[in-house]
């Protein structure tokens, strides 16, 4: 790359996505210069040591008035806070972007609180680990990986192109889809899950207090299904709450299943099981 495609890039929320974007577009001669905003003074004095970021401002406007663009890489029930705060700061032409994983009202507000001149392109990189903050970014964490990005009616055309093209020097799979759309299908495969997770955590630990040392038996299976369930209690409230239509319904047909289930099991009806197993095991295993 010959020249960089953003001079300056504000990061606020220099965690794991924050953290691993500014990583990997420094890497890549994407951006030349990463200013962090976050609200852990401890992480973001982390981010500064490690290079992660360039700059640590001290306030969200000292942050944000000198940024190309703005990544938003905070709880998704913080952004349009964050967004109000930051936008009378925000110089002409600017873009501000998002990592979030819920899309559909998140984008409405954000479009909403932006001034005129300044242009909102909602993203969500399809990346993570159970780890979070500054210190467990890595340049390599989105290669190869889809970035959803969530363009509206309204988007302005050019802002879009440079977002995608700062994804893709990343190493990101770049695909366009409707916020609601998305939020429809990220229930299902994504928060979906997380919530079953935490849920089956839950579950094992209460028989864990009748059967002691029941956990000290986990094996493989257990740890691998439920690893999902050490990621951040805050950022999977927030988007269980602001996602919360599409993934009730994908709950309550998650619970119709179970109950199925159940009433198999107790009934003893061991060739619906073997059926269902088998249905299971070959659309599993369709997953490419």
């Amino acid at each position: 790359m010959t020249r960089p495609l953003i001079r300056t890039m504000t990061v606020i929320g220099v965690g794991l996505i924050g953290g691993s974007f500014a990583r990997a577009l420094k890497g890549s001669g994407a951006v030349e210069r990463v200013i962090g905003v976050d609200r852990d003074q401890e992480n973001l004095k982390t981010a500064l040591e490690l290079g992660v970021v360039d700059e640590a401002a001290p306030s969200l406007a000292d942050g944000v008035r000198a940024a190309d663009l703005v990544f938003l890489a905070v709880p998704v029930r913080s952004v349009a806070a964050v967004v109000a705060e930051l936008a009378p700061h925000l110089a002409g032409g600017c873009i501000v972007t998002d990592g979030g994983s819920v899309k559909d009202e998140l984008v409405r507000q954000c479009e909403a609180l932006l001034p005129a001149g300044v242009a909102f392109v909602g993203g969500h990189p399809i990346a993570g680990t159970e780890h979070s903050g500054a210190a467990a970014s890595f340049a390599e964490l989105f290669k190869g990986r889809r970035c959803i990005l969530t363009p509206t009616a309204t988007t302005d055309a050019a802002a879009l192109q440079t977002v995608r093209r700062l994804w893709e020097a990343a190493g990101s799979r770049v695909e366009s889809m409707d916020p609601l759309t998305h939020d429809r299908v990220f229930a299902a495969v994504s928060h979906l899950p997380h919530m079953v997770a935490y849920a089956l955590v839950h579950a094992v630990a209460a028989s864990a207090e009748e059967e002691e040392n029941i956990l000290a038996f986990s094996a493989g299976g257990f740890r691998d299904f439920t690893r999902i369930a050490s990621s951040d209690p805050v950022m999977w409230r927030d988007i269980a709450l602001m996602n919360r239509g599409p993934l009730l319904d994908l709950l309550d047909r998650y619970a119709d299943e179970l109950a199925a289930l159940r009433q198999r099991v107790e009934s003893g009806d061991g060739t619906w099981l073997e059926q269902f197993f088998r249905t299971s095991k070959r659309l599993r295993d369709e997953i490419t």
